[in-house]
C-alpha cells in the first residue's frame, strides 16, 4: 500500500511540474480558440463596416454589431431590428406570409400559377 501511495504522489508531482513548465500564453488548443474568439469579438462591423462586404460574410448590412442581409433576414427585414412574425419570411426586404401569399407560396419568389391560390404553403391545396 505504501508503494502505491508513493507512486501516486510521484505521478502527481510530475504532472504538476509539466503543467507549470508549459507556458500558459501559447496560442494552441483551447487557449488558441479563446484568443481567436476575443480578436473576432473586437472586430465588429460597427467599428469596421466594410467587413460585411468581405467574401464569406453573411450579408452586406451591419445590424447590432453583426453582418446580415436585410433582404432575407427575418430578424432584420428591410431594416435593422424589424422582425417578421412567426411563420412569416423576409422576402426582398418585406415580411410575407409564405403560407398564404400566392407570389411567395412556401418560400420567397415561388409563384402559384395564374388562377390558383396558396394554402398552407402549397399552390391549389385541396382544390
Amino acid at each position: 500500500m505504501f508503494v502505491v501511495a508513493v507512486a501516486l504522489a510521484l505521478a502527481l508531482a510530475v504532472a504538476v511540474t509539466v503543467s507549470l513548465a508549459s507556458p500558459t500564453t501559447t496560442a494552441t488548443g483551447v487557449g488558441h480558440l479563446l484568443v481567436e474568439r476575443s480578436l473576432r469579438a473586437a472586430a465588429t462591423c460597427s467599428k469596421f463596416p466594410r467587413m460585411c462586404h468581405a467574401k464569406g460574410s453573411p450579408g452586406p448590412d451591419c445590424c447590432r454589431r453583426r453582418c446580415v442581409d436585410v433582404r432575407t433576414d427575418s430578424l432584420n427585414c428591410g431594416r435593422c431590428g424589424r422582425r417578421c412574425r412567426y411563420g412569416w419570411a423576409c422576402c426582398r426586404g418585406r415580411c410575407v406570409n409564405i403560407m398564404y401569399d400566392a407570389k411567395n407560396c412556401g418560400g420567397c419568389r415561388r409563384r402559384c400559377p395564374k388562377g390558383s391560390f396558396c394554402r398552407y404553403g402549397m399552390c391549389s391545396y385541396a382544390a
